[in-house]
């Protein structure tokens, strides 16, 4: 008996799915192109080479990747600001600040 398998795109990876696949389409033809090698230029910047996975189309391409927007902010940058914030406080300040923190009203 044949079994169905699910059409995910993740990639398996020490024992544990862990992320996407980006899925990148020949310019050219439209079908599926692998990625072959990464640029990164900046943290935000990336070339992407990638070749078609038709083998009778052939193209290979280069496409850039960049960083648009965020739309739900890291909990980890904040949390890094509060610190650097709190670093540059005077004992009392820092002790003024807790008070504040527990007076205030829960969100």
């Amino acid at each position: 008996m044949r079994r169905n398998r699910l059409k995910s795109r993740h990639v398996l990876t020490a024992g544990a799915w862990n992320m996407r696949v980006l899925k990148i389409e020949c310019p050219e033809c439209g079908s599926k192109a692998v990625i072959r090698k990464t640029n990164r230029k900046h943290r935000q910047i990336a070339d992407i080479y990638c070749a078609c996975a038709d083998v009778e189309c052939g193209h290979t391409f280069v496409m850039n990747l960049t960083f648009s927007h965020t739309l739900s902010p890291s909990a980890k940058t904040g949390d890094i600001l509060v610190q650097k914030l709190l670093s540059t406080m005077s004992p009392e300040q820092r002790q003024m600040a807790f008070d504040l923190l527990k007076t205030a009203p829960a969100a």
